[in-house]
């Protein structure tokens, strides 16, 4: 299988850093995993959305959006699990 490219937005990217120390390695892990397989077991499609799903990384979600036809994974959203899908 073809290895995606991973694109990060500006607003994903500040989230990240905003992180605590400890949990930002493990969140960019799993973001760097999705290259390989964009549709890791625990990934859920959002509802009302056509290509937008999540992954759990501890109490923290990665929303993200899989583009197919480019292989490319554009991670929109990272945030604590209360305030992430606001």
């Amino acid at each position: 299988m073809a290895r995606y490219s991973i694109e990060i937005s500006r607003t994903a990217e500040e989230q990240l850093k905003k992180l605590d120390p400890d949990d930002r390695p493990r969140v960019a892990k799993a973001m760097v995993a999705l290259a390989d397989d964009p549709h890791p077991q625990g990934s859920r499609k959002l509802t009302g959305y056509d290509d937008v799903f999540r992954i759990r990384v501890g109490r923290y979600r990665v929303l993200y959006s899989v583009t197919g036809k480019k292989l490319i994974i554009i991670i929109l959203k990272i945030g604590h699990r209360k305030n992430v899908y606001r």
